[in-house]
Formats: structure tokens, C-alpha cells, sequence
């Protein structure tokens, strides 16, 4: 090694002894006659002083030549910084080594991205260097995050019993969910591979040959439109198991929520984790994977608005529509009245028409624009309803159900950040599950699957696959993490004549069936147990472990929200060459 120690080791321990370091210049400071210069590696920063006596005068000539991101070889002695300026914000603060000797490794041009700048830059120019950008002790930071717990799920699952094993990332195009990215075969010209998904039906294909406890670090591709969270290429935890229910399943998370919890955050979370159905997440909180570091319940006020005179509240719930509200505690001292149109103008994003609202006053009625429709005694079934306290906020929405949950969601997110309801650092972990099996598609008159056509449906619910299949709700079940979606998975169905059925529903015919999935069909028909799994997203986990914005930050190469590159300049244009090589001709 070029070095002896890095250059987040060294302590007073080290004094009197010479070491090697090795680094980038993140700083250096000329207070004439030497130079102080900060030496960052990813382990630290120790301050190498070239000062005279210890440092020969030509090597102190040398030093003045010295900017930042410079590479550098430092040999010296470990001292005590002078009394009043050691810097206990540094791990290495007390000590400084005095350079006896030194070698620039490599120069640096003046760098666009500044590691250890105040100010970041736009991402653009970040993503376009993002060697320099991954300097950043953040970001390298963040990288190590992702590393440790990349290795603590490996850990856990291995002592769990679980076997590792890699499934092919050049697979066959089963179009049941987004697109697929394709790759031509040269060998078989006008063929293509797709790149998985994910390893789905590879992983119930290997249930079948009797590994009944799976697991993968896998790399997954989706060729869909990309948000903060979102990219085109992710890597997940892949479990699947045999011989398992839903609770199963579920305890294995549990157990790996509550040791990287303890782990990397120092957080108790007592297990079993929170679990609510689907038709209760959305009946109280309007999402399905709803944030419960807060309240701002959704109540139900259907019954009440009727009985009011106010024509959109009895309009809605005569034609079968909702009335739900929430309370937003203390809310006036946020939103005045230019705050309230601010709110409503928002919800018009989310297809609602307007906000009907109450301020619960200091002699604890309510009162507002909309009041004057309601009788005294009815604001007070509403003020005891809603629990209003004076100087509450209560906001409604009135439209059919769906709608209803789309916007009282947006306006519990946004009021929750908005009024700061939730603490820096705070976690909450808990299950969504029975989700519905299908979801009726009214563009095209058909049903399609809400998870994918693999889900077994609940025992009790199998008879309304031939005679109601919306009321069919599925053995499925997703981790929710701070009001995002960690992880979802599955029981899946192990009976070829099931399979079969959910097939049928989702317009899928028999032959269709066999060109797509033969293979697994096939197998199912020799022997296979009762299995389930789940995947959990590895850059979300990170990117909540870690509280960052953007899913971008905890990946080391990203894509942009255009799917590009900005570094390598990929996607790019290829040969002629190799398009006929491929037996491809591009039309655009």
C-alpha cells in the first residue's frame, strides 16, 4: 500500500510515530512561510502541515503549488495540535501530521463540483461529473448506508435459511406490466430477450424444483415514465419461500425491518409491525400506502351532510357519493384565509371542483362561508364528529370515493409537511394487505390484475372469481415505510386450474397463455407447493434510511427523469455495423 493509515484514523495515540497518508486536497490555507492542507479520503480528513523545521524548504516551494483535488502522498510525523486549536468537529481533530515529504500523485483541473462546496449545483452538472459529485463525504455517506444494508439483508436472510441464487437477467418478454426493455439476438435474428422485471416467474420456477427458501439482490428494469422516486433500472431484495402463508412472509420482513432499524437509525420498533387492510387504509386515509407518522385521519360525514341544506353536500350523497373530511388540529394559525385559497386552488390538480371548509371558533361552533346551510344543532353532530377544538381547520371533499381519497390524501401530504407534523429522523413502518385482485379497466371493458396474474386470491373470496371478481380480494401485502411503498408481494397461486380461471378473467386465452408463460405453467402441473414471496426496493430503503428527497442521491450512476445518462452520454446511437449485424433497421 501506498499508505500506512487513512486519513480518518490517526489520534493522539499516533504521536511521535511517521505514517503515509494518501488523499485529494480539500482545502489548504497559506499563512505564510507553510501551508495547511486538509487530506479527505473516504475515511476522513487529516490536516498535513508543511511548516518549517520539519518540512525540507524545497518541499514547502512544492507545497504552494498544491489546489484542490489534488492527489497527494504525504509522509510526516503525528503531533499534537498547539494548544487552542485542536477541532473537535474532526475525528482526527487533536493531531496534524507534519510533512516531512511529499509526492503529488495526479493534478486536477478546477472542478466543477466543489466535494466539500457549501452550496451544491444543479444536478444536471452533478449527474455530468458525478465522479466529483460522488467525492461528496454525503454522498459518500449515503453509498456506505446502501453497502451496509445491502449486507444486513444478505445476513439476515442466510441465517433465515434462505439459499442465494442468480436468475437470468436475459429472459423472454411476458408483457403483463410495464414495458420491457428488449434486446435484439444477433444469434436469432428477429428475436429479442427482454430484461426482467423481475425475476418472477424464475423464482416460482425454482419453488417448483424444491429451493423453498430464495433469495437475490437482484437488478430489475421497467421501461416506464421516471418520477423522484422512480427509475428505469432498480435493484431489490427478491424472496420467495414454500410451504408459507401471508403471516410467513410478513415475519421474515418483520424481523429485517426491526434489525436495520436498531442497526443504522439505533430505533427499538417492536414487531409484529402495524398491519390494516386495504379497504381501511383507504376508508382512513385515502392511499394505500398511507404515512402514519401523523394524524389528519379522513372521517366519514356522508350521513350528516344529507341531512344539511347545503346543495353539493346533498347532491353527493343523494347520488351515492361521499362526504369525508379531515381535521386539521390548530390549523388557523397556518392557513388564514389566503391560505384556504391557496388549499383550494391545490385540490383542483386532484380533479376536485373546490373546498368546502369549517373554523371551529373560540366559543367552540363552527363557523365559515358554508355554515349558514347548517343548523345549529347540525355543526354540532359535525364540531362532535370531527373532535374540532377552537382554532381547528376542518376540510372536506364531496364527490364519489375514489375521488375523494385522491384528494384528501394530496391534502393531508401536503399540510403535513406544510405545518411540519413530523419529526426529523422519525420512522414508521407497517403492512397494507387484502388488496383487491382486480381492478375493472374501463377503457378497455376489461379486468386486469391490481399485482400481477400470478396472485392467489383469499380462500373465502375464490367463489367470486366466477361470480363477482371485484369483490375478490388477493393474498397480497406491501410494506409501507413514512407513506411509501418499501416492498410487495404475494401468495401465488400453486393450481393450474386457478391459474387458469384468473387467466380467463383477465382476457388471457389459452394459447396466449402457453406462448407467454408455458414454462411456467408446465411446472405447476409437477408438483408445485404452496409458495409466496416479496421483493423490497433497496434504493427506496436507502433512500428513507438515509432521509433524502430523491431516489437519484442513493445510486451511484442514475438515469435523469429522461432515462439518460449524463455522464457516459447513454443512451447513445451505434453503427451500422452492428445494426446489421443484429438484423435491425431503426425508423425514426
Amino acid at each position: 500500500m501506498l499508505r500506512t493509515h487513512t486519513c480518518g484514523e490517526l489520534s493522539e495515540q499516533q504521536c511521535g510515530q511517521s505514517v503515509t497518508l494518501c488523499g485529494w486536497v480539500d482545502s489548504y490555507r497559506d499563512h505564510g512561510g507553510g501551508l495547511f492542507v486538509d487530506l479527505r479520503d473516504r475515511y476522513g480528513v487529516t490536516q498535513v502541515v508543511f511548516n518549517p523545521p520539519d518540512t525540507p524548504v524545497d518541499a514547502i516551494e512544492a507545497s504552494k503549488g498544491l489546489r484542490s483535488e489534488f492527489v497527494i502522498k504525504a509522509v510526516g510525523n503525528v503531533a499534537e495540535r498547539p494548544e487552542g486549536m485542536a477541532n473537535p468537529k474532526l475525528a482526527t481533530g487533536a493531531i496534524e501530521v507534519r510533512v516531512t515529504e511529499f509526492q503529488i500523485l495526479n493534478k486536477s483541473l478546477v472542478p466543477p463540483v466543489v466535494p466539500n462546496g457549501q452550496e451544491l449545483p444543479g444536478e444536471d452538472l452533478r449527474l455530468k461529473h458525478r465522479y466529483l459529485d460522488l467525492r461528496r463525504p454525503a454522498m459518500q455517506r449515503i453509498m456506505m448506508l446502501r453497502a451496509r444494508m445491502i449486507k444486513t439483508m444478505r445476513d439476515h436472510c442466510t441465517q433465515q435459511g434462505f439459499v442465494d441464487i442468480e436468475t437470468p437477467v436475459l429472459g423472454r418478454s411476458t408483457p403483463e406490466g410495464a414495458r420491457d426493455y428488449l434486446v435484439p439476438s444477433r444469434v436469432n435474428q428477429g428475436t429479442f430477450y427482454a430484461l426482467p422485471q423481475s425475476p418472477q416467474l424464475y423464482k416460482q420456477i425454482l419453488m417448483v424444483a424444491g429451493f423453498d427458501r430464495y433469495m437475490q439482490v437482484a437488478r430489475c428494469f421497467r421501461d416506464e415514465d421516471l418520477r423522484a422516486d422512480r427509475q428505469p433500472e432498480f435493484t431489490q431484495l427478491d424472496l420467495e419461500m414454500s410451504f408459507v402463508d401471508s403471516d410467513d412472509v410478513i415475519g421474515v420482513i418483520d424481523g429485517l425491518v426491526a434489525r436495520l432499524a436498531k442497526e443504522e437509525l439505533g430505533l427499538d420498533v417492536p414487531t409484529p409491525l402495524p398491519r390494516m387492510t386495504y379497504d381501511e387504509a383507504m376508508e382512513r386515509f385515502g392511499h394505500d400506502a398511507p404515512d402514519l407518522r401523523f394524524g389528519l385521519e379522513i372521517i366519514e360525514c356522508t350521513d350528516l351532510a344529507a341531512k344539511s341544506d347545503f346543495g353539493v353536500f346533498k347532491n353527493v350523497a343523494k347520488s351515492g357519493g361521499r362526504v369525508r373530511a379531515i381535521n386539521v388540529k390548530n390549523g388557523l394559525s397556518q392557513y388564514s384565509r389566503r391560505g384556504i385559497d391557496a388549499l383550494t386552488e391545490f385540490v383542483k390538480e386532484f380533479g376536485a371542483k373546490g373546498l368546502a371548509w369549517f373554523r371551529a371558533e373560540e366559543d367552540g361552533k363552527l363557523g365559515g362561508s358554508i355554515a349558514k346551510f347548517f343548523s345549529e344543532e347540525l355543526l354540532a353532530e359535525f364540531g362532535g364528529r370531527m373532535a374540532a377544538e377552537p382554532g381547528d381547520l376542518i376540510l372536506f371533499s364531496a364527490d364519489q370515493f375514489a375521488a375523494t381519497c385522491r384528494v384528501l390524501h394530496a391534502l393531508r401530504t401536503k399540510i403535513a409537511r406544510e405545518m411540519k407534523l413530523t419529526k426529523p429522523g422519525e420512522m414508521h413502518f407497517s403492512w397494507v394487505e387484502e388488496f383487491p385482485m382486480f381492478d375493472f379497466d374501463e377503457d378497455e371493458q376489461r379486468w386486469q390484475a391490481m399485482h400481477h396474474p400470478f396472485t392467489a386470491p383469499l380462500e373465502r373470496d375464490l367463489a367470486h372469481l366466477e361470480d363477482d371478481p371485484g369483490k375478490c380480494r388477493a393474498q397480497a401485502y406491501d410494506l409501507v415505510i413514512n407513506g411509501s411503498e418499501a416492498g410487495g408481494g404475494t401468495i401465488r397461486i400453486h393450481d393450474a386450474e386457478i391459474q387458469q380461471k384468473v387467466f380467463s378473467l383477465l382476457g388471457i386465452d389459452e394459447a396466449t397463455a402457453k406462448e407467454r408463460f408455458g414454462f411456467l405453467l408446465d411446472a405447476l402441473q409437477y408438483g408445485a407447493p404452496p409458495h409466496g414471496g416479496i421483493a423490497l426496493g433497496i434504493d427506496r430503503w436507502v433512500m428513507l434510511f438515509g432521509e433524502l428527497e430523491n431516489i437519484r442521491d442513493c445510486i451511484a450512476f442514475p438515469k435523469t427523469q429522461k432515462a439518460t445518462d449524463l455522464m457516459t452520454e447513454a443512451p447513445g446511437t451505434v453503427d451500422a455495423k452492428q445494426l446489421k449485424e443484429l438484423g435491425v433497421k431503426i425508423d425514426a
